[in-house]
């Protein structure tokens, strides 16, 4: 099963600044999660499609679709145990 963790920001967004450290560590300790970036104001498609209204957006989502989405700066624990219920 594939597992997804899109990361929604733009290059003004404060919070989304906080939210990258976070991110990074988390990438290193699941090397089998895909974890990609989406600029909104260079992919508006993307960010339409996922309905994004704030910054930052994180939605894990598996083969299955979207197991979770989360609105503003959130901490490793939250993002683990969804990465849990995706399958990661």
């Amino acid at each position: 099963m594939t597992v997804r963790l899109l990361d929604f920001y733009a290059d003004w967004c404060g919070p989304c600044k906080n939210q990258d450290p976070i991110l990074e560590e988390l990438s290193g300790d699941y090397p089998d999660v895909d974890f990609e970036k989406v600029d909104v104001e260079a992919d508006q498609e993307t960010a339409n499609e996922y309905s994004v209204r704030s910054l930052p957006t994180l939605v894990v989502e598996n083969d299955d679709g979207v197991v979770q989405r989360f609105v503003g700066v959130t901490q490793r624990d939250d993002l683990e145990e969804a990465l849990g219920d995706a399958g990661a």
